[in-house]
């Protein structure tokens, strides 16, 4: 499917895993790839239609934090390093040296248990991948499939930003359509305004 993918589309997931990067997340979920979708260039026709109706950036960044809330690291990561700072390590000088040497996000990785002298491997939920990237969630994989059925519904033989975000709002039960909703926003709304657009183009 991803084949399928215009560049643009390529930049949602991209810019999804980013997102769940900076906000210390180990999955990438709707509310990644809309906040990925209000972060495109303005002219970009999934861009439009969020910001024509107030889903902006600072809207969608406020319902993860209000929503889930940041990752493990968040809250008391800044006085950890101020404290060791004060020792004289520097904690990004410390995780930069780790991720050279194991990759990035070693530190984030769960350590691997030991259990009466052997080892095994338990794989948490959700853990990221080894090359960085995230694993998707559920419901933005189900935002691929339900994008891919928009496109060939559409008769387009590709997939672009305009049918992430139908697919988004097909999908109706992420917490991406839930921060549209508590925004005030209508998905009904969102979805008739693109459609819209994309008959006026064709």
């Amino acid at each position: 499917m991803f084949e399928r993918f215009t560049g643009s589309a390529r930049s949602v997931v991209r810019l999804a895993n980013e997102s769940a990067r900076q906000l210390q997340h180990n999955y990438i979920g709707t509310e990644h790839l809309l906040l990925a979708m209000t972060r495109l260039p303005a002219d970009d026709l999934a861009a439009r239609a969020l910001a024509d109706h107030g889903v902006t950036t600072d809207v969608v960044e406020a319902g993860i934090l209000r929503i889930i809330g940041q990752g493990r690291r968040a809250g008391g990561a800044e006085l950890d390093a101020d404290a060791l700072r004060t020792l004289g390590i520097d904690l990004d000088a410390v995780r930069r040296a780790a991720e050279d040497a194991f990759g990035p996000d070693a530190l984030d990785r769960p350590a691997v248990p030991r259990r009466r002298g052997r080892l095994f491997r338990r794989r948490p939920h959700r853990e990221p991948a080894r090359n960085g990237h995230r694993p998707f969630a559920p419901r933005a994989k189900k935002v691929f499939e339900l994008a891919l059925r928009e496109a060939l519904r559409l008769d387009h033989h590709y997939i672009g930003t305009e049918h992430l975000l139908l697919g988004l709002l097909r999908e109706g039960q992420g917490v991406g359509v839930r921060i549209i909703t508590e925004h005030g926003a209508e998905p009904s709304a969102i979805r008739a305004w693109l459609l819209d657009e994309l008959r006026r183009s064709a």
